[in-house]
């Protein structure tokens, strides 16, 4: 298998699975909820579809709190439902990629249960321990991403268990070569299952420095009121964080899954372009997520600085997240509200347009933004260890499928708030064939993204202005991606070669006539060069992608 394996020109599809769709009336999405809507995802250009953790699971972080690595939470179904789940996949051409969890499992693993049992446990060397500091307090001053301490002390053996998220998520000792030989016995069965490859958590932070020393501080003191994620930001995480070692563990993982022609995919959350490289070697991950691109402000300039970078050093390497379970959607970045989703679908399309796979995560399609909740809902665990914040509820409500009760969800209580702000015309079934919504420019773009072998062969990525609200890369000479993100002027206008031709538009105003491309704010356009002999600019739908809206339609009853 080459270094991108069959990631090479696919678009994926991030599933958080208690909030897609639920089929049993217990208002927690499930496997076969995921099952049953992958006809949608077919026709809607889905090639590769990412499974958020469906193990089981004492669901203190809702499912990144492992129990058992190899079978499914009865909540999600059972692994025969798995099988089914990806036998369907595989027949619409699908993969499915697993989300692994390396980093940590839960406090009620077999394994940590036996390792806190006794200094002398079986399991002991599973888990990172360390004698208390000379004043009796945690072992240095790492702290959590969910808040407090790294560390939470073990009274029955007087040491210190690390766990860089919650102290449930206990953190697994890579320096333990059976932790290694334990994580490949994973790998394997699930390879062996049909996975088509796992999505790595957190990949960047199995590997801890030898002598544990303390991180730097960038600031102090640390403000009362300040939320985790700025308590965390305020230390420089080179002893916690991107140590020497970890790429070696792709590196056998990368063998492992060449031979069953599988790819690894990771989080690797360094916000730093040559970090990232590193873990792109041709022998480690297969591709990895980009997250600059979630954090990218809505401005032209911004969006050069920030994604060139990684283009330039990584190429199509990248994954392009519009949105995640773990970070605001893409509409609600942008402003919110009508602006908010035009300009989503706007930065969907040159995401579209750069090397690599871009991924839409659940309702990207639909132009939804984060759910409004009531102050009382508190699901995260961020919200219920911070009360008056939600956390990442928000951006994780249920899945909306068609009007009426709970959205077409679920036919008992959602187990989050839907959102007051999602109502019956952001559902999948009111958008669907309406040529100007959300949801069909979405396929429209998918579609032609397809047809337009430089957006998807690896052809290079020429950055044509370097200022100004337009942002426009040419791909191989043969097409044109540009988004116009505005700067309060109106319009703007770009002359392109003659014979160019309007491949697709974001918005309806976007025209190109007489060699003249004219963008509107908060508008994109992909633009095929010299294409005399092309066919009709962006059109409505043609018969076979009218046959595929009825195949979606039929799936959605």
């Amino acid at each position: 298998m080459d270094a991108h394996g069959w990631l090479a020109g696919t678009v994926g599809y991030e599933i958080y699975v208690r909030s897609f769709a639920d089929t049993t009336g217990d208002g927690v999405g499930d496997l076969e909820g995921v099952r049953r809507r992958l006809p949608y995802l077919a026709d809607l250009g889905i090639d590769v579809v990412w499974l958020t953790p469906f193990y089981p699971s004492p669901q203190a972080d809702h499912g990144y709190d492992v129990a058992d690595y190899l079978d499914v939470d009865p909540v999600y179904g059972d692994l025969a439902g798995f099988e089914r789940l990806l036998g369907d996949a595989h027949d619409l051409g699908l993969k499915v990629l697993i989300d692994l969890v390396p980093n940590h499992t839960s406090d009620q693993h077999p394994w940590f249960i036996d390792a806190r049992s006794s200094p002398d446990a079986e399991h002991r060397d599973f888990y990172v321990w360390q004698p208390p500091a000379a004043d009796g307090g945690p072992p240095n001053n790492w702290v959590s991403h969910f808040g407090g301490p790294a560390w939470t002390y073990d009274d029955a053996s007087g040491e210190y268990y690390m766990h860089l998220f919650l102290p449930e998520q206990p953190d697994l000792n890579w320096a333990e070569p059976r932790v290694h030989a334990a994580f490949e016995r994973i790998l394997a069965t699930w390879f062996e299952r049909g996975a088509g490859g796992v999505r790595i958590d957190v990949a960047h932070s199995l590997v801890e420095d030898e002598r544990f020393r303390d991180n730097p501080m960038l600031a102090e003191p640390v403000p009362d009121e300040a939320t985790p994620g700025e308590i965390f930001d305020r230390f420089t995480h080179v002893h916690d964080l991107d140590q020497p070692g970890v790429v070696d563990i792709y590196r056998d993982w990368r063998r492992l899954a060449d031979r069953e022609g599988a790819v690894l995919l990771g989080e690797v959350y360094l916000l730093d372009a040559s970090k990232l490289a590193r873990y792109l070697d041709d022998d480690a991950l297969h591709a990895a997520f980009c997250f600059e691109a979630l954090k990218v402000e809505w401005d032209a300039d911004a969006i050069r600085k920030r994604l060139r970078p990684y283009v330039d050093l990584s190429g199509d390497r990248l994954a392009w997240p519009l949105s995640s379970h773990d970070d605001p959607r893409a509409a609600t970045r942008f402003g919110g509200g009508e602006a908010g989703a035009r300009r989503s679908l706007a930065y969907l399309t040159l995401l579209c347009g750069l090397p690599g796979t871009p991924f839409l995560f659940q309702g990207d399609e639909l132009g939804l933004e984060d759910g409004e909740l009531p102050d009382d809902v508190a699901e995260d665990p961020i919200a219920r260890r911070y009360p008056g914040t939600h956390g990442r509820d928000p951006q994780r409500t249920p899945m909306p499928w068609r009007p009426g009760e709970h959205l077409g969800f679920t036919t008992g209580r959602p187990w989050l708030a839907l959102g007051a702000n999602h109502t019956a015309e952001h559902t999948v079934e009111a958008q669907l064939g309406d040529p100007g919504s959300h949801l069909e420019r979405t396929r429209r773009l998918l579609a032609v993204r397809r047809t337009l072998p430089a957006l998807t062969d690896g052809s290079p990525t020429e950055w044509v202005v370097d200022e100004g609200p337009v942002v426009v890369i040419e791909r191989g000479g043969e097409v044109l991606v540009a988004l116009h993100v505005g700067d309060g002027q109106g319009p703007a206008g770009l002359v392109l070669p003659e014979d160019s031709r309007l491949a697709y538009a974001s918005d309806d105003s976007v025209t190109l006539i007489d060699d003249e491309l004219v963008l509107p704010e908060d508008t994109a356009a992909i633009v095929e060069l010299d294409a005399a002999d092309g066919p009709p600019d962006d059109a409505p739908l043609d018969e076979e992608e009218r046959r595929l809206l009825d195949a979606a339609r039929e799936a959605d009853r």
